[in-house]
């Protein structure tokens, strides 16, 4: 089971090969990965002789070597709406509901605890997402086109809803947007269980 990776380069349009790294297994503990990440964190990108960790980064580093697809709109205001959007789901909302943290709430307040905690988080952050893209968004984030901040929010309501149920009517904005997104072959592609490692 590898973690889902929003930053696969299959969303730029690029061939690359996938590597799997099983956080149940602890593999990304391992001597092998702790030279890519010392955090030990997904994903990691590398580029021939360039290693590149954290989501944020991979696109950016993407965006700026293979512009063939853009990640990011060309009008001003619009990259930045994308940017500050992916910014506030790495940044605000991923990072507060990551395994770890979530195991830790288990462990000092039980699981019903590091469930509301979660939901808290998402809930905090899709509503400032909600607020921030609905008069802009169109079929998604930002317009009629795919660009960066999909890539970011795509997996994470799927996340939000297969980890901790949220409820996306609360947020219609953002659940338009997602169900556009789930019929892009490229956010199928990128789900945990169309991964060639995926336990069926």
């Amino acid at each position: 089971m590898a973690c889902p990776l929003c930053s696969k380069p299959e969303s730029s349009g690029l061939s690359y090969e996938y590597k799997a790294v099983n956080l149940a297994k602890g593999e990304q503990f391992s001597p092998e990965f702790e030279r890519l990440n010392p955090l030990h964190f997904v994903p990691v990108l590398v580029d021939g002789d360039v290693v590149v960790s954290d989501s944020y980064a991979i696109l950016l580093y993407l965006e700026e070597k293979y512009p063939q697809k853009a990640l990011l709109p060309d009008d001003p205001q619009r990259r930045a709406l994308n940017l500050q959007a992916a910014s506030i789901i790495s940044s605000s909302i991923q990072p507060l509901h990551m395994l770890s943290m979530l195991k830790y709430f288990e462990e000092k307040m039980g699981p019903d605890e590091a469930l509301l905690w979660g939901q808290s988080c998402v809930e905090k952050g899709f509503l400032a997402l909600e607020r921030l893209l609905k008069d802009f968004a169109g079929r998604y984030a930002t317009g009629e086109a795919v660009f960066m901040a999909d890539v970011f929010l795509a997996p994470q309501i799927a996340v939000a809803l297969m980890r901790f149920k949220i409820d996306m009517s609360k947020f219609p904005t953002l659940g338009r947007i997602y169900e556009s997104c789930k019929g892009l072959p490229e956010f199928v592609g990128s789900l945990p269980q169309s991964q060639p490692d995926a336990e069926q």
